[in-house]
């Protein structure tokens, strides 16, 4: 009786550890190649090498080194990398209803955000909410309504760059801020210095810190939660900080309801989402949350993209001639260009998506996570695993663009792929597509193409800023400051610029 319980026993625990390593372990499959000793449950990774430049370029080696699908473990936990665009399209776009989750983030999505993030939020209910929000404030029909209010603020921009070329970053938030404002709650940014604006910013810094993975014990160790809540020290900036987020984003929409109920508030996400309220089935802290979204990456987004262009106007004065000669042929000398020539300025167009591609701002883009197992291309990709497309490896692939480094807006004129005439790549892919491209597209064209038709911008000094110089947050990539100053192209620029900045604050005070 004793050996037939002892072999009972026996074989209960053979068959638990092989159906734990069939279910974990992929049954045998084989995960895409990697820094791993083998392919099974118990594979463990080789540290993935750090590059002070941003972990984009170690997946770049990695890719070079394992092939264009590679894998990974952060402890348990496989990651997988795609450093091909159309990897990426065929898993996070064809398959999206298995490749738009989240992985787990306890300090960024959990504490610190409360599970009211949709840009962390697993998939699923919550998120479709999310997102329709986001769509009824910034699709593309919804983005035209704030064309006027980016306009106005390009006005007041020139004049700052006109008077003072060593503070564009400031100008460039400035101008950033007070669109996205406009977004999110139908009012503008007059100063950096503003309690909102300083209060954002510190809620993004900590969103990113947060963020970036390896920062706290607990993501490694999510069994420190059973700890009593006392003991739980890492808790205790987040949840000061997410307080103090609670009471920004409750005071902005009811700030909103308010202006609503006199008649003066201006369309924007704020409104609609009040006027739809009753559909979401989310509590109001959780319609704040979701309105004040462009309110959050919007004004990083926009600014390091403009600096990108910036970089690229100092490198390559010729192709700048060619944008200019365009913009002149079309607009003329009498005005600044406007929304409604943006149809006939093509190769300008194609120099805004040669800069994003040239230099991306979100290399890596945000983690998607995988909802179920699945296959591709005889590699076994498992449930739970986090997958992460290598946007700084395709937009440098040469088979998609040819001779990558070479700075050539002609690549999106003499193409019918419809992948780069529509060219989302830099915004992420399939159903976790950024919602604010639209009004990001809106912004830099108009800045483009007013800086350009208004100014010759020419460095300072015979040093040119250094194409490779960037600064890496750990999620996105900006270029170090560089010096450089502007020349008004015509007699009347400076008259016209200041005329025009002077009319636009008028207007701008029924958003102050």
């Amino acid at each position: 009786m004793l050996n037939d319980n002892i072999s009972f026993v026996v074989a209960a625990i053979v068959a638990f550890l092989f159906g734990y390593l069939w279910c974990y372990g992929g049954g045998g499959r084989r995960l895409p190649p990697g820094p791993h000793s083998n392919q099974s449950f118990f594979s463990v990774s080789k540290p993935i090498p750090k590059d002070p430049r941003g972990p984009w370029f170690a997946f770049d080696a990695l890719g070079k080194q394992f092939g264009p699908i590679f894998s990974f473990f952060v402890g348990r936990t496989p990651v997988i990398v795609l450093t091909k665009a159309q990897i990426a399209w065929d898993l996070l776009e064809k398959r999206g209803e298995i490749y738009s989750s989240r992985p787990r983030q306890i300090m960024a999505h959990e504490i610190l955000s409360n599970g009211m993030r949709g840009i962390s939020s697993p998939y699923g209910k919550y998120w479709r909410a999310w997102r329709k929000v986001q769509n009824t404030g910034m699709s593309g029909r919804a983005s035209l309504t704030y064309r006027e209010h980016q306009t106005l603020e390009s006005s007041v921009f020139l004049r700052s760059l006109l008077e003072d070329t060593s503070h564009y970053r400031e100008h460039l938030r400035l101008f950033a801020a007070s669109v996205v404002l406009s977004i999110s709650y139908g009012r503008r940014a007059t100063s950096l210095d503003s309690d909102i604006v300083q209060q954002n910013r510190n809620s993004v810094f900590a969103f990113q810190r947060a963020s970036i993975p390896g920062q706290y014990l607990v993501e490694s160790w999510p069994i420190l939660l059973w700890l009593p809540r006392w003991m739980q020290w890492f808790r205790r900036d987040a949840e000061e900080s997410q307080a103090r987020d609670i009471k920004l984003y409750t005071s902005l929409l009811q700030e909103v309801k308010e202006k609503m109920q006199k008649g003066t508030a201006k369309e924007c996400m704020g409104t609609r989402a009040l006027l739809a309220r009753d559909s979401y089935d989310v509590s109001d802290l959780e319609l704040a949350y979701f309105v004040s979204a462009p309110f959050g990456p919007g004004i990083d987004t926009t600014t390091s993209s403009m600096e990108v262009f910036l970089l690229a106007v100092l490198r390559f004065p010729k192709v700048v001639k060619k944008v200019q000669e365009e913009i002149d042929r079309v607009v003329g000398r009498d005005r600044m260009p406007a929304f409604e020539d943006e149809d006939a300025l093509p190769y300008v167009r194609a120099f805004i998506k040669e800069f994003e591609r040239w230099r991306p701002i979100a290399p890596m883009g945000l983690p998607h996570s995988v909802i179920r197992d699945d296959e591709y291309d005889g590699m076994h990709i498992p449930k739970g695993a986090t997958v992460y497309g290598n946007i700084h490896t395709m937009m440098q692939d040469p088979e998609m663009f040819p001779d990558p480094e070479a700075f050539r807006p002609e690549r999106f004129l003499d193409t019918s792929n419809p992948r780069l005439v529509e060219f989302t790549l830099p915004f992420g892919f399939g159903r976790r597509l950024c919602p604010g491209m639209h009004v990001a597209s809106q912004s830099l064209f108009i800045l483009v193409t007013r800086i350009l038709w208004a100014f010759d911008i020419v460095p300072i000094g015979e040093k040119l800023p250094d194409v490779h110089d960037f600064v890496s947050t750990g999620l996105s990539s900006y270029p170090k400051p560089f010096q450089f100053t502007v020349r008004p192209r015509s007699a009347d620029v400076e008259k016209l610029i200041l005329a025009e900045a002077t009319e636009a604050e008028v207007r701008l005070k029924e958003w102050d």
